[in-house]
């Protein structure tokens, strides 16, 4: 029989504990490890209220991904970044056209899972004017000057609209959307195509009025209470296809976010303090999206997106046709 020691068999008995409490921790760090990080880009803008909300909320911690929001100043940074493998997808309000060149330049770049597409219901998209400005409708900007938000997207939209409003002779300059309603005050343009919240702040600050809203529905797809899917939230394919699972709670706890806008949109409006310049009173008034997941897509719905894609394409902005409905992400 073996002598053993009393500090011996102490020490056998802590090594023993010490690989029992290994194994009781070792689910928290398999689920540490199992965190799959998701780099998502975003655009400072309402529209990006479920990501924002997902966020806050803890939706994607409970789903066991580990989302990091990288902030851009516009929509082509965001699909920039993308291409670069600097992201890994886009929040909504991220500009759908901006996408569609990432696509161009690197096909099967990326899936779209969820659009915000807005008319003259679901207000994005507007012409503003000066509150004293006789200017009563878009036809009346003819010849004048009108700023648009930065990008290929806003110019080529401003562009059409005005010509298809009438408005002949107008001038579209770009100006970064944060400095609409101060150009307008200072009488430096005559007009802006803008996105809310614009529109909303200079008629709180009783500076700016809305000319007509829900523009691209009308002038660009023909039906003011068609939706445009300007916006998009989107994974790259790569991303996709190395973790497969990761992507699939990413979707569906984003999802939550937006049946949180859909359902309790006044509790939702707060998660648009930090991540926007929307704060105290505006929280309250500024219209909301509306959206659509991808598996709520009607034949119609891609049509009218398609519709939105092929004014790109006319007018020699794409090179090349880009087809919607391979986009569309399938689970």
């Amino acid at each position: 029989m073996r002598n053993t020691s009393p500090s011996t068999s102490r020490r056998k008995l802590l090594q023993a504990g010490a690989a029992g409490l290994g194994v009781l921790a070792a689910p928290a760090i398999v689920r540490a490890q199992a965190a799959t990080k998701i780099r998502i880009g975003y655009w400072p803008v309402a529209a990006g209220l479920p990501f924002f909300a997902a966020i806050e909320r803890g939706y994607f911690k409970e789903a066991g991904v580990d989302v990091e929001p990288l902030k851009f100043a516009g929509a082509q940074q965001v699909m920039e970044a993308m291409l670069s493998g600097r992201g890994d997808g886009s929040s909504n309000g991220t500009g759908s056209a901006n996408l569609a060149i990432g696509e161009i330049a690197q096909p099967g770049l990326f899936k779209i899972f969820c659009t915000n597409p807005s008319n003259a219901k679901f207000v994005l998209d507007e012409f503003i004017v000066a509150k004293d400005s006789p200017v009563k409708a878009t036809a009346e900007l003819a010849g004048k000057k009108v700023a648009s938000g930065p990008g290929i997207q806003n110019v080529t939209l401003a562009k059409t609209m005005l010509e298809r409003a009438g408005a002949k002779g107008a001038v579209v300059s770009e100006l970064p959307i944060g400095q609409h309603v101060a150009a307008l005050v200072a009488g430096q343009v005559d007009a802006c195509y803008t996105l809310e919240p614009t529109g909303t702040i200079g008629r709180m600050n009783g500076t700016t009025r809305v000319i007509e809203a829900g523009v691209v529905a009308k002038y660009i797809l023909g039906d003011p209470m068609a939706p445009w899917h300007g916006g998009a939230a989107s994974l790259t394919s790569e991303f996709i296809k190395k973790n497969p699972d990761a992507a699939k709670k990413y979707i569906a706890a984003y999802a939550r976010g937006v049946e949180l806008v859909r359902t309790k949109p006044d509790e939702a409006r707060q998660y648009m303090k930090g991540y926007t310049a929307i704060e105290g009173p505006l929280t309250a008034e500024v219209p909301l999206a509306s959206y659509m997941l991808h598996h709520e897509f009607k034949p119609s719905d891609v049509a009218y997106f398609q519709k939105f894609y092929d004014l790109f394409t006319d007018k020699g902005i794409f090179e090349k046709k880009v087809a919607v409905d391979p986009l569309l992400y399938k689970a």
